[in-house]
């Protein structure tokens, strides 16, 4: 595998720490062939000391070696270190490395809610370090650009609430909406459970089979609630929230189900053209046409959230449909859309 060749002498020095996991796995795939990254570090407890090529045949090429995560010596080596870690012990490597000048961008959950008591509900545990969710900056670039210029410590934003999030949060605050009563029902890829060896996510379980899971109180449900309700402009708002795993490798389609705001002009053209008008300029969202609707086999290995909506006569509901590909808009490939807007980078290096 070739590295592009890089177009200046320019180039931020980064480590991957839980790099043998698919999110990490996505880290190498899109920063070896990145012009302005050089990866210095990649960890793994369980491989340390074992070659790239060793564990990931694809990327034989490459000399990375694993090693176990060492905060000091990960200093010594990079200035922005990708956390591809399990909630909770992402923070046990974020407060070493920020104290040491590394900036971190983590694609756990540690560090997504704003409230510590929001945490402890859904995580069943008290949160590490309280005092940095004032400062992490939400992952999400079509939100939050402008902090994520100038952050130290970036929170990426999961996999369903990307998918969520985007199209739902544009029509809220196009004032078309209610906050309450929304609905969202979303289908993921097996990846989406982790590099793991576990039953119910083994081939036989899994094949031929579609189930919804954690249909109440879901880990990601605080995290869309928060941001959803940013774009609402309330303080709070409580939603439905239904995932289902389908038999595919990766991809994530979520269809949202949204009240009309009662007194709004709500029509299929109105959605459609709040959709256009918030995202008109976003690489990396693409509003269909009119009639369309999203579909995973259209943004599988990129980092595009595609974006269909319709009116429901009948009902009077709106209904917006998307999708992304949950191991890189909804993981790895936004984690580098950060990295790149926080270095200065144009925001697509790596990414097209």
């Amino acid at each position: 595998m070739e590295t592009e060749k890089r177009t200046d002498g320019r180039a931020v020095k980064v480590a991957i720490l839980g790099a043998s996991g698919y999110s990490g796995e996505e880290l190498l795939r899109i920063l070896l062939r990145h012009p302005r990254a050089e990866i210095t570090c990649i960890t793994s407890r369980q491989n340390a000391g074992q070659t790239i090529g060793t564990v990931f045949p694809r990327f034989a090429e490459s000399a990375l070696t694993f090693s176990a995560p060492d905060p000091v010596e990960i200093a010594k080596k990079a200035q922005v270190a990708f956390l591809a870690l399990p909630h909770g012990t992402a923070t046990e490597y974020a407060i070493p490395l920020l104290k040491a000048g590394v900036k971190i961008i983590d694609i756990s959950a540690d560090f997504r809610l704003r409230s510590a008591a929001q945490y402890k509900k859904y995580y069943k545990e008290e949160h590490p370090a309280p005092e940095l969710l004032k400062e992490a900056v939400y992952g999400l670039p079509e939100r939050y650009r402008g902090a994520l210029k100038g952050a130290r410590l970036v929170a990426c934003a999961g996999c369903y609430p990307t998918s969520i999030i985007l199209p739902t949060c544009a029509v809220l605050a196009a004032g078309l909406a209610e906050s309450s009563g929304i609905l969202a029902a979303s289908l993921s890829g097996v990846s989406g459970a982790g590099r793991k060896v576990d039953l119910p996510y083994i081939f036989p379980e899994c094949n031929e089979s579609v189930r919804p899971y954690s249909i109440t109180g879901h880990r990601h449900l605080p995290e869309i609630e928060q941001e959803l309700a940013v774009a609402a402009g309330v303080d709070a708002l409580a939603m439905s929230f239904i995932p289902h795993l389908v038999p595919v490798n990766r991809g994530i389609h979520s269809t949202i189900v949204l009240q009309p705001k009662a007194g709004a002009a709500v029509t299929a053209a109105a959605v459609h053209e709040a959709l256009k008008k918030a995202y008109a300029d976003e690489p990396f969202v693409r509003v269909l046409p009119a009639g369309s609707l999203a579909d995973t086999k259209h943004v599988t290995l990129t980092n595009m959230c595609e974006i269909g909506c319709a009116y429901d006569a009948h009902t009077g509901r709106i209904l917006l449909s998307s999708a992304i590909d949950n191991l890189t808009k909804g993981a790895s490939g936004q984690a580098v859309q950060c990295m790149n807007i926080l270095c200065g980078f144009p925001e697509t290096t790596g990414l097209l």
